[in-house]
């Protein structure tokens, strides 16, 4: 090839390529336009219903106040604040109000273990023993006759060790102190797994010593799966929990408020409070709050609304935003498909808290089907959410381009408002 024909292709070839990403981009464009065409969009009519619907929890007293967030096609289509941040101080609702996210901790730290199986540093099958050594001794409880009785509990090996896979979709029958029968309430209170001061390291090894409610892969047990997770995240990363996650996902996403603990008293003053007859959920946030060594990679965080759309949009975006990929496109697939559905040899009981209809994932539930409610609940199927026990609550619609947030401090109400909320949500939408 001569000389000249390199140096006319030279010339070409920047002008060429800027030709063939003005036409991708033209493409996506059109393909960006045509979908959001094909969406139906909120009716204002109905989307006013939402703020009726919440001024009216605030006038009643039921919650102090509450931070609500739709967004469509990238844009907030809603977004209001209701009521007081703490009724205390009679401080205001703002937008920047920060809130106890408790369970809705466990997606982000759930993409932070998946950034690193993506990078294969971490394998779905490998042993959870492998990263904590203590958790090769665990034995299994076999549930006594009597179940307010630790006199007859009964102790069985594993039929097979925990996995990583296990702790990402809740299989690893670690649970929760108040989920279960009597005789897991009083194995787990006999832990002492809050006394004194301790870290992730600390914590994961207080579980490692209690038996497991179940055989690993059996049943659908809500519970301290994703705390022990973030040790792993910390061994296998040679991080804390925390600086793990803020290096791959919360500065990159420029979550600036979304933290373990608050450092200023700036943002302690921003900070959402319960009512003070919310007791239960007053309770949980003291055991937080005087704990601050310990990063709960299953309830710790505390985060914005807007800190915690840039993740949902992520999410909805297939693992990218704003041009950075934080999940491929093969992890981002396995993190949002179900994991314990029919074939799985996975049970379900009365502590499924994904609920009827949905699947789960790794750290989040995916509708699979309308469920067995006539008519179904609203929403769409390969929806994603999760929610928590201080009332906070997420989804994400692909099929609609569509986010919803709702944030707010109650125990109390949250079993009450959040179906509510959902359904006048679709219903902005004209999809029921």
């Amino acid at each position: 090839m001569s000389s000249g024909f390199n140096r006319r292709l030279a010339s070409v070839a920047p002008r060429l390529l800027r030709a063939i990403a003005l036409v991708i981009a033209t493409l996506a464009g059109c393909i960006g336009a045509c979908r959001a065409a094909d969406v139906p969009t909120p009716s204002p009519e109905k989307l006013e219903r939402i703020t009726e619907f919440f001024d009216n929890e605030v006038a009643t007293g039921r919650i102090p106040g509450a931070v609500i967030l739709i967004q469509q096609h990238g844009k907030p289509v809603y977004l209001k604040t209701f009521g007081m941040r703490d009724v205390t101080t009679k401080a205001p609702m703002t937008i920047d109000t920060i809130f106890a996210l408790h369970s809705m901790t466990k997606p982000i730290t759930s993409v932070a273990a998946m950034t690193l199986i993506d990078e294969g540093k971490l394998s779905l099958q490998d042993p959870l023993s492998k990263y904590i050594p203590s958790f090769a001794n665990v034995q299994v409880g076999i549930e006594p006759p009597d179940e307010n009785s630790l006199a007859t509990l009964e102790l069985e090996p594993p039929a097979r060790p925990v996995t990583i896979q296990d702790l990402m979709r809740h299989t690893s029958g670690i649970t929760y102190e108040y989920i279960g029968a009597k005789w897991i309430e009083q194995l787990y209170s006999q832990g002492h797994l809050y006394d004194g001061k301790f870290d992730n390291r600390e914590f994961a090894e207080r579980i490692a010593k209690l038996p497991l409610s179940r055989q690993p892969g059996t049943l659908w047990r809500y519970g301290h799966s994703t705390d022990v997770l973030g040790r792993v995240i910390e061994i296998v990363s040679g991080k804390t929990l925390y600086a793990f996650e803020k290096e791959r996902v919360l500065d990159p996403l420029h979550m600036t408020s979304t933290k373990f603990v608050l450092d200023t008293d700036e943002e302690r003053a921003r900070m959402a409070e319960p009512l003070p007859t919310d007791r239960i959920l007053l309770a949980a946030e003291h055991d937080r709050r005087t704990h601050p060594e310990w990063e709960s990679g299953g309830g710790g965080l505390v985060s914005t609304v807007t800190d915690y759309a840039r993740f949902a949009q992520m999410l909805l975006n297939g693992g990218e935003f704003d041009g950075k990929r934080y999940l491929s496109p093969a992890a981002f697939k396995d993190m949002t498909t179900d994991h314990i559905g029919p074939g799985s040899g996975i049970a379900r009981d009365y502590f499924y808290f994904p609920g009827d209809g949905f699947g789960y994932g790794y750290g989040i539930a995916v509708r699979t089907d309308p469920g067995n409610a006539k008519p179904p609940p609203a929403g769409s199927i390969g929806e994603l959410k999760w929610d928590s026990g201080s009332g906070t609550y997420f989804g994400v619609d692909r099929k609609l381009d569509m986010i919803y947030i709702m944030l707010e401090q109650t125990q109390k109400e949250r079993g009450r408002i959040t179906p509510a909320f959902k359904k006048l949500v679709y219903d902005a939408f004209g999809a029921n």
